[in-house]
């Protein structure tokens, strides 16, 4: 009955939101993502046209961290972001007033975006084998520490004496080839690329199951009750850019190669991130039971308190 609900909710959205663009000029909206394959819908939709469809001028960045991007939707310097579950979840357990408004990223277990990887030669086959080990990852604290974490957790090792640390998708390469990093948590289509020097060691996001959300689009619930015009505009353009981008894979490519500067064929050869059009507490519910196993705070809570709902 939720689900229905929740997609009822986002049909009417859809339909106001064209109506409202149509009757009126283009609104700004300062909005970021991460330059990798599962943050990138807000670049399909804004080259398709989907925003300036919807009635919104994008203004869009491109941050490194997540922590840049929620710091940046905190202090009123974005509208809103893209972000990890974890990460939000972590901040409004903090009091932040974080709530997603629409629906990113999906996990797929037979087509993964996101692997853990070693350099080829290394000694290293199994989670034991990464005990005392450093790791990278794009944000600490986040999706990308805690389900390798799990994974080590589950594969013969102990997470506790890893040492994560911070680092940049485009610097992925570049550590694991020089062994500054035993291993990385690597998004694509930074995987793809990586393949002539590194190997695959497992696929951490498989232990939170499948079809669970890794990111969605954020902003302050202050916002959102601020601009329900906007809110609604949005909601639309990314309706309707998740259902392109994942019926138009090879056009999309050339737009991600455009953004990330990577060669369209090399995005093309690697696994693509599905996104989700329409959001719910199910695909939400993973990640904020992983943070509470290790302890980033005291005890999951309804993953439906992370959603955006508009006042009546």
């Amino acid at each position: 009955m939720r689900r229905s609900a929740a997609i009822a909710g986002a049909g009417a959205a859809l339909l106001a939101a064209r109506a409202l663009a149509g009757a009126q000029t283009l609104q700004p909206m300062r909005i970021a993502t991460l330059p990798f394959d599962a943050g990138s819908e807000i670049f399909y939709g804004l080259d398709m046209g989907f925003f300036a469809k919807a009635g919104i001028d994008a203004k869009l960045e491109t941050q490194q961290s997540g922590p840049a991007v929620a710091a940046a939707v905190a202090g009123g310097a974005l509208d809103a972001g893209f972000s990890n579950v974890v990460s939000i979840a972590a901040a409004y357990k903090r009091g932040l007033p974080f709530a997603f408004i629409a629906c990113g990223a999906i996990y797929n277990s037979a087509a993964p975006s996101s692997v853990l990887m070693v350099k080829s030669d290394a000694p290293i086959h199994s989670g034991r084998d990464l005990d005392g080990k450093t790791i990278g990852t794009n944000g600490l604290k986040n999706i990308g520490q805690y389900a390798p974490a799990l994974w080590i957790d589950r594969n013969g090792g102990d997470s506790s004496t890893v040492k994560f640390v911070e680092i940049a998708p485009s610097e992925d390469y570049a550590a694991i080839e020089s062994g500054r990093l035993d291993a990385c948590n690597v998004a694509e289509p930074q995987i793809t690329e990586m393949k002539p020097i590194a190997r695959v060691l497992g696929k951490p996001y498989d232990t939170l199951g499948d079809g669970w959300m890794i990111a969605g689009y954020f902003s302050t619930r202050e916002w959102a009750d601020a601009h329900p015009d906007l809110y609604r505009r949005f909601l639309a353009a990314m309706h309707e850019t998740a259902q392109w981008a994942n019926q138009n894979r090879s056009r999309s490519a050339d737009i991600l190669a455009k953004y990330t500067k990577l060669d369209a064929a090399l995005i093309r050869s690697g696994n693509r991130a599905r996104f989700g059009d329409t959001l719910t507490a199910e695909m939400l519910q993973p990640s904020i039971d992983l943070s509470a196993r290790y302890k980033l705070f005291d005890a999951p809570f309804p993953a439906q308190e992370l959603i955006y709902q508009p006042k009546r």
